[in-house]
């Protein structure tokens, strides 16, 4: 990620005494333990994040011992100081010294530690999808609202100054109004084969090092499996497959960008067409969704060629390239495809607006006791909009959304 994005902006100076109560120490500074030091890099950015925010990094967790003690390493070094090293996050939980804690497991883990979290007292920062299924995303989402905590969910594509641009860009009117959303996002290897590189995909667990038990959680007991454990993304017992690992981040962004709420309607396809091994979640998939805002919203994974990657907004005045969410450079409308006569007459770079890194927005909130840019109420959303998903995959059936009774059904 670009080193401006990254980093962000320094935090305020000046803040207010009501501020400070929820944090410990004399200095206010808010003490954070990090549960789950794989390859997401959470820990990597509140590394980066610490001195502008004024955290400590009182803790690490992670059940497998070489993850655990390379994350306490990397906090000696960056901060000289050595954290905790928890292998079950329920001991984190307990230390009445820990302000906040970010979390950053498998998908299957997410609901059941943050319902502990907040339970607990402490403020969260929470890996997307929030919720594997509706029944625990209800209660995650109740859990929260009475526990008053602070939760960030880890959709960082809208901390990008092109997203937080693109929103002001569409809210004006800059493209009319809003007819379609679409990504097209394809790879030649599945990320579940390749996500952290061949360095770490070469160093495969054993069963002395794991908690096996702690990582299965509330999955069945089975023996150890290496893969499973390891590559936890492809299989469909702790993680649904690319609607819901890259698909969200899509959701997450259209949501955020068009002001859109919760779809009403999904219907989708897929299967394993390339990769026929162990892997059990699908490589391609191809998702429509129709919101009632009044507009359609199409997603598509392909894994075995890699051409043909988009994501691009249309309207009645024109079109919002998104370049594939990437932040790296600036986003684009033009006119093309638009007929009426105020459609946009020039191709032009859509203004990129201010902004602070994800982390860096989760613990200033944490502080001021604000709400963050992605709330309980956009973890919420996606992860509907990404069970529907999966469910109309499964049962080959349109899902539609009950917003009264919050469930998603066949109709």
């Amino acid at each position: 990620m670009n080193r401006r994005y990254f980093i962000g902006q320094s935090v305020a100076a000046s803040i207010t005494a009501s501020a400070w109560q929820n944090t410990s120490g004399a200095n206010g500074r808010i003490r954070v333990a990090n549960i789950g030091c794989g390859r997401r890099g959470l820990l990597r950015e509140l590394i980066q994040v610490k001195d502008a925010t004024n955290i400590e990094i009182a803790a690490v967790c992670d059940t497998w011992k070489q993850k655990l003690e390379k994350a306490a390493a990397d906090v000696k070094e960056h901060t000289g100081k050595d954290p905790a090293q928890v292998v079950d996050y329920r001991d984190v939980l307990a230390r009445k010294d820990i302000d906040a804690v970010v979390i950053g497991t498998p998908d299957h883990q997410h609901c059941t530690m943050l319902i502990a979290a907040v339970e607990a007292g402490k403020d969260v920062y929470i890996e997307k999808p929030m919720a594997m299924n509706m029944k625990e995303l209800v209660r995650a989402y109740d859990a929260v609202k009475r526990s008053g905590r602070i939760v960030q969910v880890g959709t960082q594509i809208r901390s990008y100054r092109t997203t937080r641009g693109a929103r002001q860009f569409v809210a004006s009117g800059g493209i009319g109004k809003i007819l379609k959303a679409e990504q097209v996002r394809n790879s030649y290897m599945p990320y579940w084969m390749s996500y952290g590189g061949a360095a770490y995909m070469d160093q495969k667990p054993t069963e002395a090092d794991v908690d096996w038990k702690a990582f299965l959680m509330q999955r069945p007991a089975r023996p150890f499996n290496a893969s499973q454990y390891q590559n936890w993304y492809g299989y469909r017992e702790f993680s649904s497959g690319p609607h819901t690992n890259l698909m969200v981040h899509f959701i997450d962004t259209m949501h955020f960008i068009t002001g859109a709420s919760i779809p009403q309607r999904v219907t989708a396809l897929g299967g394993t067409y390339r990769w026929k091994n162990e892997f059990t979640v699908p490589d391609s998939v191809e998702v429509a969704l129709e919101y009632p805002e009044g507009f359609l919203v199409r997603y598509c994974t392909m894994m075995g060629n890699g051409a043909n990657n988009y994501a691009k907004f249309f309207g009645t005045r024109g079109t919002l390239d998104a370049k594939s969410l990437s932040p790296k450079g600036p986003w684009t409308a033009s006119g093309q495809g638009a007929g009426d006569p105020d459609k946009l007459q020039q191709d032009m770079n859509v203004p990129e607006a201010e902004t602070v890194h994800h982390m860096q927005n989760f613990l200033e909130s944490v502080r001021s006791r604000t709400q963050p840019i992605a709330p309980i109420e956009a973890g919420y959303a996606h992860s509907v909009a990404v069970i529907m998903a999966d469910q109309a995959l499964t049962t080959g059936r349109r899902m539609v959304y009950d917003p009264e009774k919050r469930e998603v059904r066949a109709g």
